[in-house]
Parts: C-alpha cells; structure tokens; sequence
C-alpha cells in the first residue's frame, strides 16, 4: 500500500492518528489483561476496522489477526492455501475454481460458504472500494455451491493469487456484519482472534479463536495499544509493561540491540521510498532535468539519515531480496558524489538550465519524509535548485496530490509482492496512482504484457525492461528499500519479522518467567 494500497498504501500507517504516547502508556497498564494475552505497541489508532474501505496500516496491524483471505501469502510471500484448500485453473487460463475448507464458521457463528466469498469480491467490485484497481481483471465471480466458487478473468492473470489474497484488504467478510453497519466499528472476521472491545484513544482487545481452520492459537488474546511516540513505546518495552512494538525509532536499535532481554527483529521490506516530478510543470516536464535530479540526489546519505543504516539504497523499487529483483547503476556514476554532480549540472545545461526552483511536497505524517527532503534541498541546491519544502498534513497532502499542484513530491508505497504491484498503478498512462501524468507508449505495453504472461522467466525480462525505462524517464526517482523492524520480548516465540510488513500472531506463543 504508499500509502493507500489503492492509491498510496501508507508505510508507518496512514490517517492523522495521533496519539498521545503517555495516555496510552497508562492504558496499556489500566485494564488488566491475563498473563496469556499478547500486548503490542502500535503507532497509531485504526481509523476504522472495515478491512475492505480501510487504507490505513494501523488498521491492518490489527485486521491482519481478525480476517482471512481465500489465500494469502506465507513467510517468504509465495502464495498459500487459507480459506480455500485447493484450486484449479482451466488450461485457457480464464477460469479459477476454488474448494474453500469445510466446516469454517465467523466469529458470530455464520457457517462461511462460497456465497460468502461473491458477496465479499463484489462489494470491492461494485462499490468501487480501495482495491477495485487490483480486480480488473475479474469479469465474474459466482458461488457454484456451497464450498466451490468460480472467479471467471478476461485474460490470463497470472497474479490472481496475489490481487485477491496479498493482503486483508481483499479480506472475506460476514454480510450480516456489513449490512448492519457493525464492521467499522465491530468487526466479525474468521481469522485467528475476534475482535471484543475498544477503549478509543487507548486499546483494542482481541480473543483467540479456538475454531480456527489452523488451529487455535496458543495465547488467549492480544492486547492493542496506541503510543504514537516511539521512545515512549521503546520504554514500555524495556520496563516489560508491553510484549512487541514496531514503532522503533532508528536510532534507539542499538540500545535495544544490546538488551538480553529483547529481540530485535530486521528484515529488508518491500516497501519503496521514492520523488516524483510533475510532468505538466515546468522544467520538470523535460527528462533531461529530471534525470540531472536523479545524479544530484545522493541517496546513500539519505538511507543514512532515515534509517541509521538499516535502509538500503535502491535505483528501482523491488529490493535486491525479492525474486523479482533487477540490477541498475544508471545514477551511479562512482564513490565520489561530485561526479554525479558534474552530470547533472551538464543535463542541466543542455535543457538551458542556470538556475531553477522546485516546490518540494512532504507530509507531517512521515518524519522521514520530512528528513530526507532536506537532504535532497542540500544536495540541488549545488546543481542550482532552490529547493521550498512544503510540510503539510496528510489529507493536504493528499488532496494536493490529487489536484497536481506540485513540482514534486516525496512519499512511500508499502507492502507490494508482484512485480505488477510495484509498478502498473504507478506507471501505466491509465494507471490509477500516476499522478506525476507519466506516459510511454512501450512501458505502457510491458505492463500489459506483465499481467497476462505465464511463463516467470519472460515476466522478469519483461518487468526489468519496464523498470528501467521508468527510471531512465525518472517518472519515479526511487530513494531507498526501508527495513521492516520489530523488537519484542524473549518471552514471545515463534514470530516473524515479515518482509511484507503483515502482522501475524496466530502462532505466537508466550513463555513468562514466574
């Protein structure tokens, strides 16, 4: 999601939740909670708990461990049976038939049957909710009986598993719960734990599922705290009044590194950092000043100041971890910076360039945003561009965004798995998120390519090429591959840093000294 899997999924989480880190500090010690239950950290309160309109990443902290997908990805984002036990693809390509597991109920009690799993895909579909974009390509989807349900495409789609189970947005859901309204607020999934009460500002609480088609999980519940400050939530930490947290300020790690008593977890995520230009705003509509600012942009040193070295600096958006990864150096010119520089002063006057201005967009919401600006500000102002960072919260930012009123603008997309994740919102010249209006006529067929092409060695050749058009056009000017770091109690087993940033406890066990 940069921040709206639709749109832009948020990386830290989206939506102005701000709360304050002592008064819910306090709560996480306020309401009791037995030895048994999980208590978690998060940086912000869920906007809403409607997996499905939500595009918040607090919100999906917590919906990860209430809802299930048909299918969903495992630890290392290959894709595996949930709901549905198999499946079967006609030999055109078109048709998917998929056997759901027997006997699975929602948490009210609901038996779940395949009718359950048309209502879902078609509430998406039909009331054009955050992730319609990723359904394209479903002409139907139809509940043939009980436990069989039918998704018919236009073409081949060779990332249907990805775009109906890659995260719980595509969650399936209880029709009862939406037709009465509840699911905002109390949600009825069938995922590992129930949703049971909310004390807003302060906590969620969750309860383990003891019919859950993977087995009931071994802690009795979990415990949702909101500490927005991450210091704060690092202490919490550290004196044992909480389990886990994410909201672990780079530059506290190698304290929390050093305490026996933790565990901190670091995994190179999917997650991109990246600038855009507005191609209807001049000079930027000119490639050769977009790609001077791609040379000038020093992005070893804003990896550095983000992520105290657990950011990794990248030309393109898919990390070096995933198997869809690409090599390219264009914007490499050398160790020494000044080369780089000495480039894009001479694409700089090519284009008749001396000496510009850029109206540089951050949000509030994303410090890092903020950080990493004026590093870029630093490094244009030895080109001769004046950099103006513009601070704004993030629905200003959005709306902005929106309306094109930009000469850049600085964000992240967060929890992509297929190569078509990465790139075809983005990019494609009808793509859903390309706000900086670029367009190719040849990226615009590779990525058209992409979706329909079968065989996995002609989709990475076909994806490589269209990355690297897309930086050589630098519609995107991509920055950094963050990291996806957690730090929990040695009491907590068998969990998972996972590179897609999903939450998952339903294995978790605790073992508390006592």
């Amino acid at each position: 999601m940069p921040l709206s899997r639709r749109r832009f999924f948020t990386l830290a989480g989206l939506t102005g939740a701000s709360v304050l880190g002592a008064s819910a500090l306090a709560a996480c010690g306020g309401a009791s909670v037995s030895p048994n239950t999980l208590r978690v950290a998060i940086a912000g309160e869920p906007d809403q708990l409607d997996p499905q309109k939500s595009s918040s990443y607090f919100t999906f902290e917590v919906l990860e461990n209430v809802f299930d997908t048909i299918v969903e990805p495992d630890d290392q984002l290959r894709m595996r049976p949930a709901l549905a036990e198999s499946w079967e693809v006609s030999p055109d390509g078109r048709r998917w038939i998929f056997l759901l597991r027997p006997g699975i109920t929602f948490h009210n009690g609901d038996p779940l049957t395949a009718a359950d799993v048309e209502f879902s895909f078609r509430r998406i579909i039909d009331e054009e909710l955050s992730n319609a974009w990723k359904l394209a390509a479903i002409e139907s989807v139809t509940a043939l009986d009980e436990r069989r349900v039918e998704f018919t495409v236009t073409d081949p789609t060779p990332n249907l598993l990805t775009n109906i189970g890659g995260f719980k947005g595509l969650a399936i859901v209880n029709r009862r719960n939406v037709e009465s309204g509840e699911i905002a607020t109390k949600p009825v999934g069938t995922g590992p734990f129930s949703f049971t009460s909310r004390s807003p500002g302060a906590w969620i609480d969750l309860a383990a599922n003891p019919d859950h088609w993977a087995g009931p999980p071994a802690i009795e519940g979990i415990r949702y705290s909101f500490i927005s400050q991450g210091t704060t939530a690092a202490s919490a930490l550290r004196s044992g009044e909480i389990d886990w947290t994410d909201a672990v300020p780079a530059q506290q790690l190698s304290v929390l590194s050093r305490d026996d008593a933790l565990v901190v977890g670091t995994v190179v995520s999917n997650d991109y950092w990246y600038i855009t230009m507005n191609f209807e705003a001049k000079p930027f509509d000119d490639p050769r000043v977009r790609q001077a600012v791609s040379y000038a942009v020093d992005r070893d040193s804003i990896a550095q100041v983000v992520g105290y070295g657990t950011a990794n600096p990248n030309q393109l958006a898919i990390p070096s971890t995933s198997p869809w990864y690409a090599p390219y150096d264009r914007y490499s010119v050398g160790p020494d910076h000044d080369a780089a520089l000495d480039k894009a002063r001479d694409l700089l006057r090519q284009a008749g360039i001396r000496s510009t201005d850029m109206r540089l967009m951050v949000t509030t919401e994303y410090p890092e945003t903020v950080t990493a600006a004026q590093v870029v500000a630093s490094n244009l102002e030895k080109i001769g561009i004046a950099v103006k960072i513009e601070q704004l919260d993030f629905g200003a930012w959005l709306d902005r965004q929106a309306a094109g009123d930009f000469d850049a603008l600085m964000l992240g997309w967060l929890g992509n798995i297929d190569p078509d994740d990465f790139y075809y919102a983005q990019h494609h010249s009808a793509g859903t998120s390309n706000a900086q209006k670029y367009s190719n006529r040849r990226v615009d067929e590779l990525l058209d390519r992409g979706r329909t092409e079968l065989d996995v060695e002609k989709r990475k050749r076909i994806y490589a090429e269209a990355a690297g058009q897309i930086a050589d056009d630098v519609s995107y000017l991509y920055l950094y591959n963050p990291s996806a770091t957690q730090a929990y109690s040695r009491a907590v087993r068998d969990y998972t840093v996972r590179s897609d940033k999903a939450v998952r406890f339903r294995s978790v066990r605790l073992e508390r000294n006592t």
